[in-house]
């Protein structure tokens, strides 16, 4: 229990009492003893009739798992709270802090929800929370401090793909390699024969099939199945750096987990390969869409590393391991053509056996620095030192381009939909 800012005011207000009884007469001090007294009194007044503390009970409702780049609600309901309550959570470091909210009670209860932000993968943990209100006077107020200890895993957000996946599989191109497609010149599967009509793909006539039916026959083709893809994700420092508000591993980690449920269900075959300063796990592709839960733990176990990402020595042992031409789709990060030389290098040797795809996330803060008008001389100079991040970073991804690597360099918010697209436009092109 201690004294608001109202209570100190209002002694305060006392003084030029005091000091009108010490310089004008000494009778008045019966006057500044009353106006003492009197607010004592009503100090009193407002701690014994205000809400005392066993009359308010907190119940707390967390939810089992939080995903990162989602905010879930953490719901406290308060009973026998005073008509005016501030409630304060103390959360842990990896997760956004909430400012001090006022809540005033809907009939006999006060609900309010706090949201809860994760900032990086992990254990996040609701420490303490603190509840404050003030007598009917509000001149005394309580403070109640209720332990939580509440424990709560933040995963990859696997509610982006769910939404995602009913978004693209209810559309029919995006069943390409899991049904058969009837679509001539897509895919590379014999399907079946069919009589030529006027409008058909002449390349697709079977000449021998034709002459033992005395009729034109065409080839209809599938999309080719089994397909091997494998994901590299970087964990170095670079993907450790926010971007939208979560690190740009975590950007990483739910467009592969995206990408990962599409080639599943498309027929293909997914593995997983994380790597820093060292190779941290390989998972061999399999397919079936019940590899998906076990692909969604490897990526919730993955760890921010401070480490230099070792290109040479990961992009070795991958090769090493693929013993089949597949789909590798490098999730990375790079700075300038000096930090990328032997990222190239290394891609080129791996672009040779295998297609590769190269993903990377742009941050649009850096292009806005780099168009920003120079106001001033410091504000030149940013836009200097941006403009020249870009213009590496473009020189780097039209040499890639030029040595038959696929690359992706885009904001987060159109990392998921233009690798599926990538991903889809590979399978119709028989790339593979």
């Amino acid at each position: 229990m201690r004294p608001t800012l109202r209570c100190v005011l209002l002694f305060v207000a006392g003084i030029p009492v005091a000091l009108l009884a010490a310089i004008v007469s000494h009778g008045l001090w019966s006057l500044w003893a009353s106006c003492f007294a009197l607010s004592v009194l009503l100090c009193a007044f407002d701690a014994v009739y205000g809400v005392p503390r066993r009359r308010v009970r907190v119940d707390i409702a967390a939810p089992e798992t939080l995903h990162i780049g989602d905010r879930e609600p953490l719901v406290v309901t308060i009973g026998g709270s005073p008509p005016r309550i501030d409630v304060l959570a103390d959360l842990s470091p990896n997760l956004e802090p909430q400012p001090l909210a006022v809540v005033a009670p809907e009939g006999v209860e006060a609900r309010h929800e706090i949201p809860l932000v994760p900032l990086r993968r992990g254990k996040a943990r609701v420490h303490t929370l603190w509840l404050r209100w003030a007598g009917p006077l509000g001149l005394v107020r309580r403070t109640v401090r209720r332990p939580c200890g509440i424990d709560l895993p933040v995963i990859p957000n696997i509610k982006a793909v769910r939404q995602a996946a009913l978004r693209f599989f209810s559309a029919r191109q995006f069943l390409s390699g899991q049904k058969v497609e009837r679509y001539v010149g897509d895919g590379s599967e014999f399907e079946s024969l069919r009589e030529y009509v006027p409008g058909l793909d002449h390349r697709a006539l079977n000449w021998k099939s034709s002459a033992r039916h005395r009729k034109l026959l065409c080839e209809e083709f599938r999309a080719e199945r089994n397909h091997q893809v494998v994901l590299a994700l970087d964990t170095g420092h670079l993907m450790g750096a926010p971007l939208d508000g979560i690190p740009k591993l975590d950007h990483a980690i739910n467009a592969g987990l995206l990408l990962s449920y599409v080639c599943l269900r498309t027929g293909d075959r997914v593995g997983w390969f994380t790597f820093d300063s060292q190779v941290r796990s390989f998972t061999e592709p399999e397919g079936g869409t019940s590899a998906f839960r076990r692909l969604q733990q490897q990526t919730s176990a993955v760890q921010y590393s401070t480490g230099e990402t070792n290109f040479t020595l990961a992009l070795t042992e991958l090769s090493a391991r693929l013993r089949r031409r597949s789909l590798v789709v490098l999730l990375t990060d790079f700075v300038d053509t000096v930090t990328a030389e032997l990222m190239m290098e290394n891609l080129a040797r791996v672009s040779r056996r295998h297609l590769v795809l190269f993903v990377t996330l742009r941050d649009p803060a850096l292009g806005d620095l780099a168009h920003e008008r120079p106001a001033t001389l410091d504000t030149l100079h940013r836009a200097v030192v941006a403009a020249e991040f870009v213009r590496e970073r473009d020189v780097v991804i039209r040499k890639l381009a030029r040595m038959g690597v696929h690359t992706i360099d885009v904001p987060p918010h159109r990392v998921t939909t233009d690798l599926l697209n990538r991903y889809l436009e590979v399978k119709r092109r028989e790339l593979v």
